[in-house]
């Protein structure tokens, strides 16, 4: 009897290996990122320092700086995904890759509205000046 494992009681942790379901999101520098939060983060590289408040990756607000700030933007697009996992605390990773796609889908919608305005306004400026 005393070889089984008791359901009621937790899994113990071995030198911070992450057991299936464990949320890590929000808990500092030594937190182990799921593959799933890995990869490219192109809300971090496309907003910079909007994106690293909105997750409190505070160090994203060298994009402030001249020069400086385009090679931290490309950085926070390399890391950024990893460092928002590590400073904010998601409710899963399926939370937390759904955040992160909105980033760049309001890029896109943004963007996509100033082109379109301007696009209209090439367009239509013209048929006006004459």
């Amino acid at each position: 009897m005393s070889d089984q494992i008791n359901p009621y009681q937790p899994p113990k942790s071995v030198l911070n290996d992450v057991y299936e379901g464990e949320n890590t999101s929000g808990m500092g520098k030594n937190a182990n990122v799921p593959a799933e939060a890995k990869g490219w983060c192109w809300g971090a590289f496309l907003w910079g320092w909007i994106w690293a408040i909105g997750n409190n990756t505070w160090i994203g607000l060298i994009c402030l700086i001249p020069y400086i700030g385009f090679i931290m933007q490309i950085y926070l697009g390399v890391k950024g995904r990893e460092m928002a996992w590590r400073n904010k605390r998601w409710d899963s990773v399926e939370h937390f890759n759904a955040v992160q796609r909105k980033w760049t889908q309001w890029w896109l919608i943004l963007v996509g509205g100033i082109a379109g305005i301007g696009i209209l306004a090439a367009i239509v400026i013209p048929m006006f000046a004459r």
